[in-house]
C-alpha cells in the first residue's frame, strides 16, 4: 500500500513537472496560503498578493537612497529616466524569477545547483552569500545611522542595537507568513507617505519631472552623470531578490497542474508589477525630492546625515524647512532598514538550502549573518572614531558585491525560463527569450564599468 502511494506521487510530480531539490523550497512556509475557491479577479488577486512587496524592498533599500537623491541635487530630473528603465528591466526579470519557482517547484538557486556541480554550487553560494551581507552592511549602517539622527544613540551603539532584530524576526515567523508580508507593506506604505510629503512640499515642476522620463543624450556624454546612472542601474536590480522571488512564489496553495500554474503565474506577475511600480514611485520620490530641494543649493550630498541636515536648513530648502522633514526622513530610513532584515533573511535561507543542501534553524541563520555584517562595521566605527562619513563609504563597496553576483542570478534565470525542457509550454516567447539576453549582457557590461569606476575613478 505505502510503495502504491509512493508510485502515485511520484506519477504526480512527474506529470505536473514539479522537481524538488533536496525537498521544496522554504519547506516551512512552501504551500501553506490557502486560496480561495471561485473567487473574482480582485479577490484572487488579493490572495495572491504579498510576494512581490517583499521582493519590492530590495529596490528601495538604503542603499538606494543617497544615489538617487544625489543624482537629482546634481542633474535635477535628467536621471528619471534612468529609473525608469531599470524599474521596467526589474518587472521582466522578476516576472520570469516567480514563472521558474512556479513552473518548476524548485527556486533560482535549487536549479542552478540541479544543473551544475558541487564546486561551482559551492562557489555561487559564497558569491550570493556575500551580496546578501553586502546588502545586510547597508541596511546596518541605515538603521544605526537612524538611531543617531533620531534618538542621539552613538554610532557604535546604534549599530550594536541592529542585532537585537533577530528577535523582531523570530517574533514574526510565529505569526505566520502573511502577518510578516502584511508588516512589509506596513512599512513599504511609511516610507511612501514620508516622501510624497516632502515632494508635495518642495513643489517640483511637474512638466520638468515628466520630460525627465525622457532618456537625455547628456546621460552618455557627461561622466558624472553616467557614473550616477551606472550607480542607480546597479542598486536597482538585486540579485538575491531574484532568489528570494522564486522561492515565496511557492508558498501560495495553488494546484500543481498546467491550469493551476497558469493562474499562479499570471497573479504573481501582477502583484510583482504593482509593488515594484511602487518602488519606481519611491526612487522617482527620492530623486525629485533631490532635484527640487537641492539643485543648484547642495549637490554634494553623499550621506544620509547630510540629508537630514539639508532637510531642516531653511538657507538650503528655504522655508519649509523644518526639523519634522529631518525626522521623517530619519524614521523612513529606520523603516527601510527594517524591511530589508525581513527579505535578507529569508534570502539567506533560500540560497544555503538550496545551493549546498544545509539547514538550520532561522535566528541561528539571522544571528550568523548579522554578526558578519556587524564587524566590518564596528570595526570603521573604532578605527574612525564613529565618523558617518567613514562608515557611510561602506556602502560604495557593498554595491560592488552586488555588482560581481548579479550577472551569476541573471544568466542561469534567463537560461532555465528560456528552457522548453524545464519549462514545458511556459518557457519564455522568443521575444522574452532574447530581450532577457540583451539585459543580461548589457547589465553585465554596466556592472564591469560601475565597478571600474568605483576603483579607479
Amino acid at each position: 500500500m505505502e510503495e502504491s502511494i509512493n508510485v502515485n506521487r511520484r506519477m504526480r510530480s512527474k506529470q505536473h513537472v514539479v522537481h524538488y531539490s533536496n525537498g521544496p523550497s522554504l519547506e516551512e512556509i512552501n504551500n501553506t496560503v490557502a486560496l480561495p475557491k471561485k473567487a473574482g479577479f480582485w479577490k484572487m488577486l488579493a490572495a495572491y498578493s504579498g510576494p512581490g512587496a517583499l521582493v519590492a524592498v530590495g529596490y528601495m533599500d538604503p542603499g538606494n537612497w543617497i544615489t538617487s537623491i544625489q543624482g537629482g541635487a546634481q542633474y535635477a530630473y535628467t536621471l528619471l529616466s534612468v529609473i525608469l528603465i531599470s524599474n521596467l528591466i526589474a518587472m521582466l526579470l522578476q516576472s520570469m524569477s516567480a514563472k521558474l519557482g512556479i513552473v518548476t517547484g524548485m527556486d533560482l538557486a535549487q536549479a542552478t545547483r540541479e544543473a551544475t556541480n558541487k564546486p561551482v554550487s559551492f562557489v555561487l553560494w559564497i558569491l550570493t552569500e556575500l551580496a546578501i551581507m553586502a546588502t545586510d552592511i547597508a541596511e546596518v549602517i541605515g538603521g544605526a545611522v537612524a538611531l543617531e539622527l533620531l534618538f542621539k544613540i552613538p554610532l557604535l551603539v546604534g549599530v550594536l542595537i541592529t542585532t537585537l532584530d533577530v528577535l523582531l524576526l523570530l517574533t514574526l515567523t510565529k505569526v505566520g507568513f502573511r502577518k510578516i508580508e502584511a508588516i512589509v507593506v506596513t512599512l513599504i506604505a511609511t516610507i511612501l507617505v514620508v516622501f510624497l510629503y516632502e515632494v508635495i512640499l518642495s513643489n517640483p515642476s511637474v512638466g520638468q519631472i515628466l520630460g525627465g522620463y525622457v532618456p537625455s543624450p547628456a546621460i552618455a556624454t557627461d561622466k558624472g552623470a553616467l557614473l550616477i546612472a551606472l550607480g542607480i542601474v546597479g542598486a536597482t536590480v538585486m540579485p538575491h531578490n531574484l532568489y528570494l522571488h522564486s522561492s515565496i512564489v511557492q508558498a501560495r496553495r495553488f494546484e500543481r497542474n498546467d491550469k493551476g500554474k497558469k493562474q499562479a503565474i499570471r497573479f504573481a506577475t501582477i502583484d510583482s508589477n504593482i509593488s515594484l511600480s511602487v518602488a519606481f514611485v519611491i526612487n522617482s520620490l527620492l530623486l525629485v525630492l533631490g532635484a527640487a530641494m537641492f539643485y543648484g543649493h547642495a549637490s554634494n550630498l553623499g550621506r544620509f546625515t547630510d540629508l537630514y541636515n539639508a532637510l531642516g536648513n531653511s538657507q538650503i530648502v528655504g522655508a519649509i524647512a523644518s526639523p519634522v522633514l529631518s525626522t521623517l526622513f530619519a524614521v523612513a530610513l529606520l523603516a527601510s532598514g527594517q524591511n530589508s532584515t525581513i527579505t535578507g533573511t529569508l534570502s539567506g535561507q533560500i540560497v544555503m538550502e538550496g545551493f549546498i543542501h544545509l539547514k538550520m534553524p532561522m535566528w541561528l541563520r539571522r544571528m550568523i549573518t548579522r554578526l558578519i555584517a556587524v564587524i566590518p562595521v564596528v570595526i570603521c566605527v573604532i578605527l574612525y572614531g564613529g565618523k558617518e562619513d567613514a562608515v557611510e563609504h561602506l556602502l560604495l563597496y557593498t554595491q560592488v558585491f552586488l555588482s560581481i553576483q548579479l550577472p551569476f542570478a541573471i544568466i542561469p534565470l534567463t537560461i532555465f525560463t528560456s528552457s522548453k525542457k524545464m519549462m514545458g509550454k511556459f518557457a519564455n516567447p522568443v521575444w522574452v527569450k532574447y530581450l532577457s539576453w540583451v539585459i543580461a549582457i548589457v547589465l553585465t557590461c554596466l556592472n564591469v564599468f560601475l565597478i571600474y569606476g568605483t576603483f579607479f575613478g
